[in-house]
Order: C-alpha cells, then sequence, then structure tokens
C-alpha cells in the first residue's frame, strides 16, 4: 500500500541554493517525482522564497528514490519520515 500524506508516509524536501536556476529545478522535479510544470513552479518558488518546500509525499522506497534523483543536480535534498 503505498502511503499518503494521510498515513503518516514519508516527505522529500527540497533546500535553496545559489546555484540552480527554477529551470533545472523543474525539471528535477517533474522527471524524479511526475508532478505538473505549474506544480513544479509552484514549489520551485517556495525553495526560492522560503528557503525549502517539501515536493513529494509518498512510501519511503519512493521517496528515497526521488531524494536520490532530485540530489543529482547539486542541490540539498532529503528524504525523512513524515
Amino acid at each position: 500500500m503505498e502511503a499518503s500524506p494521510l498515513t503518516g508516509g514519508w516527505i522529500v524536501t527540497v533546500y535553496d541554493n545559489d546555484k540552480n536556476t527554477y529551470e533545472q529545478v523543474m525539471a528535477s522535479l517533474m522527471f524524479a517525482t511526475g508532478c505538473s510544470a505549474e506544480e513544479a513552479y509552484m514549489e520551485a518558488w517556495e525553495i526560492d522564497h522560503l528557503g525549502k518546500s517539501v515536493v513529494h509525499y509518498a512510501s519511503e522506497k519512493e521517496c528515497r528514490h526521488a531524494a536520490e534523483v532530485i540530489s543529482r543536480i547539486g542541490i540539498r535534498v532529503t528524504a525523512t519520515e513524515e
């Protein structure tokens, strides 16, 4: 059974840096999590303006994989239990 925010699964959090562009972050988020461009933009905006954003809720396995994919662009990302 896949976890959801309501069942207490895992989350992926991405943190701001001065290196990556919105386009890089958005492309990575869309590839890693399957989100839309609109959602990726909102998450990139949160990362830039709030310092971090929870970008994905899922099972431990899925969150660890998404975090590994996102981290390939050199941005700090964590997968943690919610």
